[in-house]
């Protein structure tokens, strides 16, 4: 897993026209919360959090203001609705060894069965519990043959080893649905004819 240096620096004004004079220096304001501490409000560079945000569950080394090294993870992150940017991010304080619960993104390997089956994605990340530094960023699930009406739960995904699940084992992660022939409803084509001689 990254990890990612960052230089921060604590924030002491607060509310929209303080979070707009940040936005226009091209950063963004933040939390930085955890482990029964006081929420510490910070300010980071737009570009630098926007690549880090890339990687799922990625691991911050947030330099605060030169002064003191804390590690964190991304917890909530607001975007922009229509333009994308970064408007602000709840990082969670972590320590190295410290377990930690995170969603994990599912990927998928290999053809399905003939017949032009549909692989549905009940769980598009699937929640685990893992040591802070040691966050697998993807899991990759083989669907290599399986047949409509076949499902792959939470238990039958592999996982790397420290990592264990944070969801009941029964949980659908994957179920492939049979390809569903498109049929005219009745009567569509008499109401048809009846439009045409009208």
């Amino acid at each position: 897993m990254s990890e990612v240096k960052i230089a921060a620096q604590t924030r002491t004004e607060f509310g929209k026209g303080a979070a707009r004079r940040v936005r226009r220096e091209n950063k963004v304001p933040g939390v930085l919360y955890g482990h029964g501490s006081d929420p510490l409000h910070l300010t980071l560079p737009g570009h630098e959090l926007l690549m880090a945000l890339r990687t799922p569950n990625v691991l911050i080394s947030l330099d605060i203001d030169g002064k003191t090294s804390e590690l964190a993870i991304p917890k909530a992150v607001q975007r922009d609705p229509l333009k994308g940017f970064l408007e602000h991010v709840d990082l969670q304080l972590v320590k190295r060894g410290e377990k930690v619960t995170v969603e994990i993104p599912v990927h998928t390997e290999g053809e399905l069965a003939a017949g032009g089956n549909l692989l549905e994605h009940v769980l598009n990340a699937l929640p685990v519990e893992a040591e802070a530094t040691h966050i697998p960023e993807a899991l990759t699930v083989s669907v290599e043959g399986l047949a409509a009406g076949a499902s792959v739960h939470a238990k039958d995904i592999t996982l790397p080893s420290g990592v264990t699940l944070a969801v009941d084992e029964d949980a659908v992660v994957l179920q492939v649905l049979a390809a569903q022939a498109e049929e005219a409803p009745e009567g569509a084509e008499a109401e048809g004819e009846e439009a045409a001689e009208a």
